[in-house]
């Protein structure tokens, strides 16, 4: 999820170093996803992300006070909440977009004042907002006065609560900064450096209270989705969702096809003229698609290839799949294929979604 607090996403084409710049955006209103897998969420951080700071992890656990419950809610009922902060550029808005992918609820830009209420609220969903993220940009005295503040509200209504703070070297930000041409959100009429000097000592207390710190001066986007992953997917690897689209290629390629299947090298139904007017959703087509040399080989071939380039996706990070399946009309053999397919990727544990873009277009 891509933070509003004057940070741009990293393009995954970066190679090495800094591979989540955060590019500094003016500071709006507080923007919300849901995380329920679609991946849109308020801008896009320039993250970079870096090693792990080794020596500044402390207990990834929950540090959260328990005097009391939340009055009038019930204490199962109270979400879990991780609040993600740290320095412009270091890569906030990955890490959000991380949790996000994971389920969470998340929220950016956020006011530190108005978190005990964002908790209340999640605890009154009856169990439809279980675990809450909220990006904290502090860029003022009166914010981080405000955030002690909320964090002392949550000790007392028994709220499990972790800080992540993203951290990265002076030499990392500056270098990320100039990349996206713009300015760090403290710096004012002086050099990149005096913001970041400026916005480190007003972070120095919360880093020091941080349950997790990670140090993303080297990391990549990959490695910092990782580094995420391994903290908050518990023992469950993170789930691929996958959509499998038939299309017909008369009517051009899809635009946001990561994969694309042609299934024209089996005979058309088409020039069948009991099956022609069906679609590859009616039994008899599908029989005859399956019927022929090759296409149940191809299907269990391709399945395979699939689960390895499931692991590959996974593991750098990446949670949809388009898998675009063309005919020549998109009709018979793609639609038929889809079907097919869909059901294979299902079986294995993977969420599916088919659609047949051209089905009904000739």
């Amino acid at each position: 999820m891509s933070e509003q607090d004057h940070e741009s996403s990293a393009t995954s084409g970066t190679p090495q170093g800094p591979a989540a710049h955060e590019q500094p955006q003016p500071q709006h209103g507080a923007q919300v996803s849901t995380g329920t897998g679609s991946g849109t969420g308020p801008g896009t951080e320039p993250d970079t992300a870096a090693e792990s700071d080794t020596a500044a992890e402390p207990d990834t656990g929950a540090a959260a006070g328990k005097s009391a419950e939340a009055p009038g809610v019930p204490d199962a009922a109270i979400p879990e909440l991780v609040i993600i902060s740290g320095m412009s550029g270091a890569g906030r808005s990955t890490a959000a977009k991380c949790l996000e992918d994971l389920g969470w609820f998340v929220v950016d830009n956020l006011p530190p004042a108005l978190i005990p209420t964002m908790v209340e609220l999640g605890a009154r969903s009856q169990g439809n907002v279980a675990r809450i993220a909220v990006v904290v940009d502090v860029r003022g005295r009166r914010f981080f006065d405000n955030l002690r503040q909320s964090l002392a509200d949550l000790e007392a209504k028994n709220v499990t609560r972790r800080i992540v703070f993203l951290e990265s070297s002076d030499e990392a930000l500056v270098r990320r900064f100039e990349s996206v041409r713009r300015p760090h959100p403290l710096q004012g009429d002086g050099r990149i450096v005096d913001g970041i000097d400026a916005e480190r000592e007003l972070l120095r207390e919360l880093r020091g209270d941080a349950d997790l710190v990670i140090d993303t001066s080297s990391l990549n986007v990959h490695e910092l989705r990782a580094k995420m992953d391994a903290q908050f997917a518990g023992d469950e690897e993170p789930e691929l969702r996958a959509t499998v689209m038939s299309f017909g290629f008369k009517y051009g390629l899809p635009v946001d096809a990561d994969l694309v299947v042609d299934m024209r090298f089996l005979p058309n139904p088409h020039w069948v003229p009991e099956l022609r007017p069906f679609t590859g959703l009616n039994e008899e087509v599908s029989n005859y698609v399956f019927s022929q040399p090759s296409a149940k080989e191809f299907l269990d071939r391709y399945t395979e290839l699939l689960q390895l380039i499931a692991a590959g996706y996974r593991r750098e990070g990446k949670r949809y799949v388009t898998i675009a399946v063309g005919c020549t009309g998109g009709k018979h053999r793609s639609v038929a294929t889809s079907e097919k397919l869909a059901a294979r990727l299902a079986a294995q544990g993977v969420e599916t979604v088919v659609v047949h873009r051209d089905m009904g277009r000739e």
